[in-house]
């Protein structure tokens, strides 16, 4: 095969220097040339060696004007990552980049993009006082986007993959209530609504989400179980009404045109559901839960008497509801059977552990602590992992401080510790 010749360069009519260089081939079969125009020799015959290296690499990027990163990061969202994230979850990566990654690089072409980009972006976040953990989140989605630019041949490089030091977090220390004061909670939560929330969460360590979006048509009293399938969650709106992207940069692209900043006020406002969801009121829906959590678990057996009792209370109030009651099947619901909004549950949280006279941890803390108190009772680490539905003993080794049969011995184990009440002289 005749080596290729090395294109021919021209001083053209307007004074600059001008090359043709053929890359490869269309898909229309025709040959793919880039025109090449600088104001020097040397700075043409520099472009020209790096399309042919791209060339003889395979890197070749696309014909036409490259996106800047703004750009493609907004068609990354849009039309990529909802394959395999959860909508709710590209709106926080949305704001992570129009907070910190938009103002510095979002008019930078993909194709100019150098590892200094995502250094400044991050040097910037530190500087702010922003969580190791929030600038790791960005640097990972930031990656992940321009992975899949470079995949398309987009650019030639993910920069974010070129830098020296990648961004790292600190492993979080999570908090644990002792025995003593998880009984303390449950006994102050004897005397409200729906404290059987807490019980499930403190005994069998269910998530929150897990546990407001119980319902009872999962749940066998009769067998000791539950199948833990669903989680309540609260998703934002979108605006329905953005308008065409023209291809502007900046705050113009894929803007709204209802005038309304919040999407939730917007008259043509979108609830985005995957399949499988359920939308109950608003914004809050039913989903599977996170990972590998889908799984029918065992109920201690004082937690079913204290579930039958909870029920026995829920149908005296659908009775005084008169027909008026939400018929959503939840465990746990307001006076008229709507979902528990999360963040009242987390307000009523707060409450109950001032009211308990204890630390007030994170709601997510009492699967901590259901953990951390199995493993005191000397239930073995891998039931453990079983009741808590880790895919991975590692996530579950995280979750203990202290030092098979089966998991039903586990939960009731946990029964006898939390639920069983001293009885009254």
């Amino acid at each position: 095969m005749a080596r290729q010749r090395y294109p021919t360069i021209n001083e053209g009519s307007d004074g600059l220097y001008h090359a043709w260089v053929t890359v490869g081939t269309k898909a229309n079969g025709r040959p793919d040339q880039r025109h090449v125009k600088r104001k020097t020799i040397e700075e043409v015959e520099e472009r020209v060696d790096e399309l042919l290296d791209q060339k003889k690499a395979g890197t070749v990027v696309k014909p036409g004007r490259p996106q800047t990163l703004q750009q493609w990061l907004e068609t990354y969202f849009e039309t990529v990552a909802p394959r395999r994230v959860d909508p709710t979850t590209i709106h926080g990566y949305r704001s992570k980049m129009r907070n910190y990654v938009y103002p510095i690089a979002g008019t930078v072409r993909l194709d100019r993009l150098t590892p200094e980009h995502p250094d400044r972006i991050y040097l910037e976040m530190q500087r702010k006082g922003l969580a190791d953990a929030t600038i790791v989140q960005t640097h990972r989605i930031l990656s992940r986007a321009l992975e899949v630019a470079y995949r398309r041949g987009m650019t030639t490089r993910n920069v974010a993959k070129l830098l020296e030091d990648n961004p790292k977090a600190k492993k979080q220390e999570m908090d644990a209530f002792t025995e003593a004061e998880a009984l303390r909670v449950l006994t102050a939560a004897e005397r409200r609504r729906n404290s059987a929330r807490w019980s499930v969460g403190l005994a069998i360590g269910l998530r929150q989400g897990e546990a407001l979006g119980l319902r009872w048509s999962y749940v066998d009293l009769d067998a000791g179980t539950m199948d833990v399938f669903w989680q309540l969650h609260r998703r934002p709106f979108e605006h329905g009404c953005i308008a065409p992207k023209s291809g502007a940069t900046g705050s113009k692209l894929g803007a709204p045109t209802c005038g309304r900043r919040r999407a939730g006020n917007c008259p043509s406002k979108v609830l985005r559901l995957r399949t499988g969801e359920i939308q109950l009121e608003g914004g809050l829906i039913l989903k599977a839960p996170k990972g590998s959590g889908k799984a029918t678990i065992p109920i201690p057996k004082e937690l079913v008497d204290e579930l039958r009792r909870h029920r026995e209370v829920q149908d005296l109030e659908k009775v005084m509801a008169e027909g008026a009651y939400a018929q959503h099947d939840l465990v746990f619901a307001d006076l008229d059977g709507s979902p528990i909004d999360p963040a009242r549950d987390w307000a009523e949280w707060k409450d109950l552990c001032k009211a308990a006279g204890v630390r007030p941890v994170r709601v997510h803390d009492t699967r901590h602590t259901a953990a951390t108190l199995m493993i005191a009772q000397g239930v073995a680490i891998e039931v453990v992992q079983e009741v808590l539905r880790h895919s991975a003993i590692q996530v579950t080794r995280g979750y203990v401080h202290v030092a098979s049969e089966m998991a039903k011995a586990a939960t009731d184990r946990m029964g006898a510790a939390l639920l069983r009440r001293p009885s009254t002289p």
